[in-house]
This record gives structure tokens, C-alpha cells and sequence, in this order.
């Protein structure tokens, strides 16, 4: 709340000022079930402020697919999802990474264009894309093994047929399964490709070499083999 006390005393501060509150990732510590009382104490602050202010926006970043869910559930919150870069954009990044690196199409082929999967491939694992995968698979950052193992028959089918094409998940029979991967953050739920329903670009129409379906995805290309070699494995 250290942010929402600081944003209080500068409005009282200002008087008549302009301010951003922009924060990223909260949720991650004070969990998803408490992100909706989180965002309505940010509109609290905009609608009942101490002192008057001339405009106030308020800006909350999550990489938690099941907290758009529970922010969703509400009128008062506008929520728009982000992609990842651009190809463009993306080249752009990856040509400041300093030293020898892969081909920009087997670094976009790894990461559709995911800056954190390039920052883990570069600096958490020198290129090593076996230990980023291993990593979702028995690590901390996915415990994929354990997951899988705790399927049953027909969600392993299910997710063996998701691994080529997302979109398997969206049946009566997957939806279960996919709510599961969102809340793991292995894959996400994207219905739609108006641009000003988005935060700068939309997700290709659909793309199965990165995963993307037209209505499911996976977080990255390399989240996606993780969960294939598990499956073999």
C-alpha cells in the first residue's frame, strides 16, 4: 500500500497538480483474491481524494492471467490486455544485446517476442535454451512435472492435442484444463484483435509455430515446449 499512502500525500501536496499512479506486478505479493479490493482503493483514491487535484490516472500492471479474472468481474476497472513486441520492435531489442547471440529468427522462434524470455536466455542462461526449459519444467518458476503428473487421462490427451493447436483447450472438456494453465501462466485466453481493445498490438490472427491461437496461446514459445517435453517425458 506504500504507493497508494505516497499517491495520498501528494494530492494533498499538489493541489490542482497532475499525477500517475503506475504500478507493476503488485499482485504477485499481495495475491489475486486481494487485487480487486487493491484496484477499487485506487479508484477510491480518484472519485474521494483528499485535497482536489486537475487530473489523476491510475495504472496497474499484472502478469497474473487469473487476476484479470477477478478484477473483470467488476464495472469499475478497465482492463486491457498486452501482447508481446512487435517483430520489429522486438529486432530492435535484440540487436542492443551485446556479444555472440543466436539468429534473430531462432530468438524470435524461442520467444515470440517476449523481452523477459530474452532476458533469461541472455542473462539467466548464457543461451542455453535447454536450462530456460528445464527450469519451467522443475523449477520454481512452473513445477511443470508436478503438474502434468496430477492429470488425469483425458486432460493429458487434451493438452497433448493443445501443444499443437491451443484453441483445443476452448471445448467444455479443456476449459478446465486452460484455467489451470492460466493460473500456472503458461497460457493465456485472447479472444478478439481490435486494436483499441489492446495495449499497443494485437496477437497475430494466429500463428501455430509460436503457439497463438485464434482464441487460446501460450505464454512463449518456450513455455510451450516445456510443457511438450514434460508430456513426453
Amino acid at each position: 500500500m506504500l504507493a497508494f499512502d505516497i499517491a495520498k500525500e501528494l494530492i494533498k501536496l499538489t493541489r490542482g497538480g497532475k499525477i500517475a499512479v503506475i504500478i507493476d506486478d503488485a499482485f504477485q505479493v499481495i495475491g489475486v483474491r486481494e487485487s480487486a479490493t487493491y484496484v477499487k482503493a485506487l479508484l477510491n483514491l480518484i472519485e474521494y481524494p483528499p485535497e482536489m487535484y486537475e487530473r489523476i490516472v491510475a495504472i496497474v500492471a499484472t502478469s497474473e492471467g487469473v487476476s484479470r479474472r477477478e478484477i473483470g468481474r467488476h464495472t469499475w476497472a478497465e482492463i486491457m490486455p498486452m501482447w508481446n513486441m512487435s517483430r520489429e520492435g522486438f529486432k530492435q531489442l535484440y540487436e542492443q544485446v551485446p556479444g555472440d547471440k543466436p539468429s534473430f529468427d531462432e530468438v524470435w522462434r524461442l520467444t515470440g517476442g517476449n523481452p523477459r524470455m530474452l532476458e533469461e536466455l541472455y542473462g539467466g542462461a548464457s543461451w542455453n535454451t535447454d536450462r530456460v526449459i528445464e527450469g519451467f519444467i522443475r523449477g520454481g518458476r512452473g513445477g511443470i512435472d508436478i503438474f502434468i503428473n496430477s492429470l488425469s487421462n483425458d486432460e493429458r490427451r487434451i493438452l497433448v492435442e493443445a501443444v499443437d493447436d491451443p484453441d483445443a483447450l476452448l471445448t467444455r472438456e479443456g476449459i478446465p484444463l486452460m484455467n489451470k494453465l492460466i493460473e500456472l501462466n503458461l497460457a493465456l485466453d485472447i479472444s478478439g484483435r481490435k486494436p483499441y481493445l489492446w495495449i499497443d498490438e494485437p496477437p497475430p490472427e494466429k500463428d501455430p509455430e509460436l503457439g497463438i491461437g485464434k482464441y487460446v496461446a501460450w505464454q512463449t514459445p518456450l513455455h510451450r515446449e516445456a510443457v511438450k517435453r514434460a508430456l513426453q517425458s
